[in-house]
């Protein structure tokens, strides 16, 4: 309801038909403005002034929610090794594993196959690529390396074989093959050997059988990283039940577990990966029938790459900030 005025031939399409009434709305007042400068009953202003408010709120309140979700759904994106390359001093010694459903097999070595098969993740690891592939063949030069190189985030980082040198150097107040070789006794049940005789033997039988070439060739599965922590995740293909290669009795409860080593360069540091903890893959190796049944995954803190906003976000601030030009604009036409 309104108050109903006379015409005038200067306004003649408002709703209160007053000269004064048309200037007060030409500078963007709204009805309410009108209605007061006209007498209506004070309890008639007086809802007219609480519907104005409400919906100046319910405005605002809208604004705020749509700009605020569009914040809080997006979802943290998955940065993924990019410009993969093959390198080392024994660069040709690598193979490249491809998948389906159930096992993996060989494909032909290239550049572009290699980046093909570190596309998976935990749930679904993929293929792979074997750095060092003839490490426990006879004649392989155990000074040489292998190393899968690229960019993830902005950043270089290198994946590569291990060396007779990596496992003898020193390591943590012992050397790098004692370490590792404790830490998969103490892992997988057999602590209490550690630091005696019986461990001692344990360690030199593992030696002397080829287990520092058995474990120095890892199969890299993929390499990505959480764009939000920085955190990056690298799946290393290997045996679920290892039990064999360490040189220790199966335990019929629970497999014994070991990946293979893979030794990292990123943002200035240069150190040692490797579990003792697998999922299954769902994969076996084609040939064998069991390799590759165990996913492995380690992880570096990385440097959190720079953000670029997602439209949803550039959106969600836009509504954000019209909040603010909306109140204010709503205070003009009050005053």
């Amino acid at each position: 309801m309104y108050a109903q005025l006379p015409n005038t031939a200067n306004n003649t399409g408002c709703a209160f038909k007053r000269p004064y009434c048309h200037k007060v709305c030409s500078q963007g007042s709204q009805t309410l403005e009108a209605a007061v400068v006209y007498n209506l009953t004070p309890q008639l202003t007086e809802t007219l002034k609480k519907m104005k408010l409400t919906f100046e709120k319910f405005v605002i309140g809208v604004s705020i929610a749509i700009g605020v979700s569009a914040l809080a759904t997006v979802p943290a994106q998955a940065g993924t090794l990019t410009g993969a390359t093959i390198g080392g001093t024994a660069a040709s010694d690598y193979l490249v594993y491809d998948s389906n459903a159930t096992n993996t097999f060989v494909m032909p070595n290239s550049q572009t196959n290699v980046q093909k098969v570190l596309g998976g993740n935990a749930v679904s690891p993929t293929g792979n690529v074997e750095l060092a592939a003839n490490s426990e063949k006879a004649g392989f030069n155990f000074t040489k390396n292998t190393t899968l190189q690229g960019q993830i985030g902005g950043k270089d980082i290198t994946l590569s074989s291990l060396v007779l040198s990596d496992w003898t150097s020193s390591y943590k107040g012992t050397t790098f093959g004692q370490y590792w070789f404790e830490q998969a006794l103490a892992f997988n049940g057999f602590g209490s050997v550690v630091g005696t005789t019986a461990g001692q033997v344990l360690f030199g039988n593992f030696v002397n059988q080829g287990g520092f070439q058995r474990f120095s060739d890892p199969n890299i599965s993929y390499i990505n990283q959480n764009d939000s922590t920085g955190l990056i995740s690298i799946g290393l293909a290997g045996h679920y039940n290892a039990a064999p290669l360490l040189g220790l009795p199966s335990n019929p409860l629970r497999p014994l577990q070991a990946s293979e080593i893979v030794k990292y360069t990123y943002n200035g540091v240069t150190d040692y990966l490797f579990s003792f903890q697998a999922t299954r893959s769902g994969l076996t190796e084609l040939s064998d029938g069991i390799s590759h049944n165990g996913n492995y995954e380690v992880t570096i803190k990385g440097v959190p790459p720079t953000a670029v906003p997602e439209p949803s976000v550039i959106l969600g601030l836009l509504g954000v900030a019209g909040v603010f030009a909306t109140q204010r604009k709503f205070k003009k036409a009050s005053i």
